[in-house]
């Protein structure tokens, strides 16, 4: 964007995106963009690492700041999935407390509301309303989210069917400052079409193993070459921590791991707009989620130890 020809009052700034695990934030971030940059899976903590959705339009850029859900870590990587969240706080302009206004509050509700005591600008914006036919169950949950943080402003929402962005976006714009865009208008996420075809794989694992293999899978891009202007050849490794997985994860003749790589390989063409070739393997990392040395070679160098 030529900032020379910016209109007048141009505002540009931070959302940072916070909710428990499975509360749809990728699905809304997805939904703002039209396109498809977060992993996306029915399983909650699916999103591992924070990553921007760059929404640019005549009047705004609004940076989402995607975030790991947050919950009672069991191992290393729950915890560093925590402190990316709780990082994204610091610097955002406003934050979007994602709820499933589908259930009542749940605990981990209950931990977030704590961590955001003393953040001032808030939207809590509950999520999955499409999943509710009755008003008065509706005004019911509304309430008792609203009893989590009193003063919290609450819009509702379907990320699913895109009802409530028009509120949501002149929420959002209420709290962002005047300023030049961050970013160009054409970028839309600040991650590499690899990391996001690992995410996506992930994704694939994750919906066609039910609940077989809930969290123990780690995808590594081992290759992404570009064969021509229409194509790319990706190789990667589905890492899992125990050798009793591994057979779930191939499948019987290899039909689950071919699945598995189907789905991928289609979401990865819808996302890179060009054909795919996909090769998958499998191996076993023991006991990964609790290794610090293994989880910076994957990527998640915030965490654990050096």
């Amino acid at each position: 964007m030529n900032q020379s020809k910016l209109p007048d009052h141009f505002k540009s700034g931070f959302a940072a995106v916070v909710g428990r695990p499975n509360v749809g934030k990728s699905t809304l971030i997805n939904a703002f963009l039209r396109q498809k940059i977060a992993a996306v899976s029915p399983k909650p903590q699916t999103t591992r690492l924070n990553q921007l959705g760059i929404l640019t339009d005549e009047d705004a850029q609004i940076v989402f700041v995607d975030t790991p859900g947050i919950h009672k870590p069991i191992h290393i990587l729950g915890e560093g999935m925590n402190a990316e969240a709780k990082g994204a706080l610091k610097d955002a302009d406003v934050v979007l407390w994602l709820v499933d206004v589908s259930d009542n509050p749940h605990a981990e509700d209950r931990i977030i509301a704590e961590r955001l005591i003393g953040v001032q600008q808030i939207i809590q914006v509950l999520n999955k309303i499409d999943l509710i036919k009755d008003i008065d169950v509706i005004t019911r949950r509304q309430m008792l989210f609203q009893k989590l943080l009193p003063s919290v402003e609450q819009i509702i929402i379907s990320a699913v069917e895109g009802a409530g962005f028009e509120a949501l976006r002149a929420g959002i714009l209420a709290y962002l400052p005047e300023g030049p865009p961050y970013y160009p208008e054409d970028q839309i996420t600040d991650i590499y079409e690899r990391e996001i075809a690992a995410d996506l794989i992930r994704e694939a694992a994750l919906n066609n193993l039910h609940d077989e293999i809930p969290h123990a899978i780690a995808v590594r891009i081992d290759e992404y070459k570009e064969r021509d202007q229409t194509g790319a050849f990706i190789a990667a490794t589905i890492f899992l921590e125990r050798e009793s997985q591994k057979g779930i994860v191939i499948g019987r003749k290899g039909a689950k791991l071919k699945a598995i790589g189907t789905a991928a390989r289609k979401a990865i063409e819808a996302m890179s707009g060009r054909k795919v070739f996909l090769d998958l393997r499998v191996k076993v990392k023991k006991n990964w989620r609790t290794d610090p040395v293994f989880l910076k070679q994957m990527g998640y160098s915030k965490f654990g130890k050096d």
